[in-house]
């Protein structure tokens, strides 16, 4: 089978992000669909004062710098800088499931604000990085920090645009460098954004080699190949395709692999399975138990915390929301293997939602425990369901409703739904539901057999390891269910 190099760049940012080493470097190509200018388009008006067409050049720090020489001040393009920058833009796919992604360090070379906004609109908190007196300040609870290597749009003046600013940014920025170097040295990075026409990219390609000499990891770039369409004549097409190679081996010297896709709109694609293929490591257990028919209430015990154990051993992260009769098993699972692995470090292992129990009006209190389902499930790739019953108001046993809700919440997600039928209650209707309609949630072949055993009676080992057997296929399979 021929080597695909996105497929292997996928799996290894996967589990850098897994390992919480995953960095991102954003160039104006992230931008521009969002409706803002490129360089040239930052520049136009600028070459035109000074009598160039912007069209036909491709030194545009110079170009920028002619206009500052000329002038006498860069008063025009700090003007330009807000005008182009300042306005409101739409986020873009490509923000929102960055956004999405446990991303805790960017880097850019963009003026405007999107990376922020969008981190901030997927409820985490970016600590940005504009000047080099940040960098000496903490934001407290901060889920990712933000390194705007060239300023922003806030802050006009102090942006890199010109030749002197570029000439003079190892003295008026230099721990902006020293912190990128410690990045590339201990970070997997992927760049985004970059055309080789990016007057940026020379300048901070030259930066990573000189500053990290031979100590390097592999980082990676997404590119798009040039097209015949691109071009007037097939002899421009052919110079330009030779080059793009030519380029793309150049990379390597700064340890950078180019990853050529044929459209733009594949940046995407690679950034959903990225994401995809992350949420397939994370389990939620949806479960609650007022009583454990058809099994015996040590051994459920048993079986949920084998469950999960296993998972965690397998390499998954186990999402739960503490559901009564099953919550407590599940972290006990989850410590017993730390414990056993020598850690207690629980950060990618376990995520807890207890839901609030305190709001007394049915109503808020019903949304608002939607609305953590939904937020539980936006972190899983996968939904075990374990049992499923609870104790009404008169004290009579009845199916959990919450937990059909969550069902449908996994379902419309697109969340790979697992109901171990054999617990009994909800879980085996479940089971049969999803089995009469099989191919509407397993579209895959290969799956049918696994997931008919889970409805059978088997030890706790039996059954867990069923349960943890179909789950590494789904994982293994590159998560076939919404790649």
């Amino acid at each position: 089978m021929a080597h695909n190099p996105v497929d292997s760049f996928i799996e290894t940012y996967v589990q850098a992000l897994q390992d919480q080493s995953a960095a991102l470097f954003a160039g104006a190509g992230l931008s521009i669909p969002a409706g803002l200018v490129d360089w040239k388009g930052l520049l136009k008006n600028i070459a035109r004062d000074v009598g160039l067409d912007v069209k036909k050049e491709e030194d545009l720090i110079t170009v920028a710098q002619f206009h500052v020489n000329e002038r006498r001040s860069r008063h025009q393009i700090n003007q330009a800088l807000i005008q182009e920058f300042a306005t409101r833009a739409k986020l873009t796919n490509n923000h929102k499931v960055l956004a999405s992604l446990p991303i805790h360090t960017y880097w850019t070379t963009n003026y405007d604000t999107l990376i922020e906004e969008s981190l901030r609109q997927a409820g985490k908190t970016p600590d940005v990085k504009i000047t080099v007196e940040n960098l000496a300040t903490t934001m407290p609870r901060r889920d990712a920090v933000i390194y705007k290597m060239h300023g922003d749009v806030s802050q006009p003046d102090r942006a890199v645009v010109t030749k002197d600013d570029y000439e003079s940014y190892a003295t008026t920025r230099h721990l902006f460098s020293m912190a990128l170097q410690g990045d590339l040295v201990s970070k997997t990075f992927l760049f985004i954004g970059f055309s080789f026409n990016d007057p940026n990219l020379s300048y901070i390609l030259s930066r990573i080699r000189l500053l990290l000499g031979e100590n390097r990891r592999d980082h990676y770039c997404l590119l798009r190949k040039v097209h015949r369409e691109d071009f007037k004549t097939v002899a421009d097409f052919r110079y330009a395709e030779a080059r793009q190679q030519l380029q793309v081996s150049d990379l390597k010297r700064y340890g950078i692999i180019g990853l050529l896709v044929d459209e733009y709109k594949e940046y995407t694609q690679v950034l959903q399975r990225i994401a995809h293929r992350y949420k397939m490591a994370r389990v939620f257990v949806s479960g609650s138990a007022a009583e454990y028919t058809p099994w015996e209430e040590p051994k459920a015990h048993e079986l949920i915390q084998e469950l999960s154990r296993r998972l965690v051993a397998a390499g998954f992260g186990v999402v739960s929301g503490f559901g009564e009769g099953v919550g407590p098993y599940v972290v006990n699972g989850v410590l017993a293997q730390l414990e056993h692995d020598g850690t207690q470090v629980l950060d990618d292992r376990i995520v807890l939602r207890p839901f609030p129990i305190a709001t007394a009006d049915p109503a808020p209190r019903k949304r608002r425990w939607k609305a953590y389902r939904q937020d539980m499930l936006a972190h899983a790739g996968v939904a075990v369901f374990l049992f499923g019953n609870k104790r009404n108001a008169s004290g009579s046993i009845v199916p959990a409703d919450g937990m059909e809700e969550e069902f449908e919440i996994a379902t419309t997600k697109r969340v790979a739904i697992i109901p171990v039928g054999c617990t009994g209650s909800v879980a085996a209707s479940l089971h049969k539901r999803v089995l009469n309609h099989f191919g509407n949630y397993f579209p895959a072949s290969g799956y049918k057999r696994l997931f008919q055993g889970l409805n059978k009676k088997g030890t706790v080992r039996q059954v867990s390891a069923r349960v943890v057997a179909l789950i590494e296929k789904l994982r293994d399979d590159r998560g076939i269910q919404g790649s």
